[in-house]
């Protein structure tokens, strides 16, 4: 994909501060990063979201953060897409994801929403050939505690993990403006990986003395 081509990074999540810390605004925290490090321009109220430009690697770069509750994330983004005239292959969207591991992350193009609402709205919308950046927050174990779970905040022992994969999520991004998906997973992977521990050089064993 040409850097002359737009990139639009869509970050999923429920507007409204009781929401901000659920598991579920997992995209909208990540999106907010980006925002701030990468010093975006301002939000603006468009396409029934908050919308902010600015560059990534040089590439021209949309952020979004749809309004609409998670549900209809297909409105604003489908909205957006539109109107800038983008190819689906520009459009990436960070949603939470129970079926990874919480502090995993995997990104994929297209494919199935295994019961996200918000990529079930967006693939109504404009089809399934995007890419997904898929952020593990971990399954609850039965089916009927993932709406609990999600919308949950997360824990303590969350935020542990939560902090150094945002961080090191923001700090790969520019190779997600380079279409480079997989450099971005192993540079995530790399920078939250725990540090190897110090091995402790072998100590020779004194040599006896030979009596005289």
């Amino acid at each position: 994909m040409s850097s002359d081509t737009a990139l639009l990074i869509a970050g999923l999540g429920n507007p409204g501060t009781q929401y901000a810390r659920n598991r579920h605004n997992a995209g909208f925290i990540v999106a907010d990063e980006l925002h701030a490090h990468y010093r975006f321009g301002p939000w603006r109220a468009k396409f029934e979201g908050l919308l902010s430009e600015g560059e990534l690697a040089g590439r021209k770069t949309y952020l979004l953060k749809p309004q609409t509750y998670m549900n209809n994330s297909g409105v604003s983004v489908g909205a957006a897409m539109r109107f800038f005239k983008l190819p689906l292959k520009a459009l990436v969207v960070m949603h939470d994801e129970i079926d990874l591991a919480a502090s995993k992350i995997k990104v994929k193009t297209g494919g199935g929403d295994a019961g996200q609402n918000g990529l079930r709205s967006i693939t109504a919308s404009l089809g399934p050939d995007y890419r997904r950046v898929r952020i593990g927050v971990g399954h609850p174990g039965e089916k009927s505690l993932v709406s609990g779970h999600v919308l949950a905040n997360f824990s303590k022992e969350d935020i542990d993990w939560l902090r150094p994969l945002v961080g090191a999520m923001v700090e790969a991004a520019p190779l997600l403006a380079k279409d480079d998906d997989t450099g971005f997973m192993s540079k995530v992977a790399v920078l939250t990986a725990p540090p190897k521990p110090e091995k402790t050089p072998n100590k020779k064993p004194e040599q006896k003395k030979e009596a005289e």
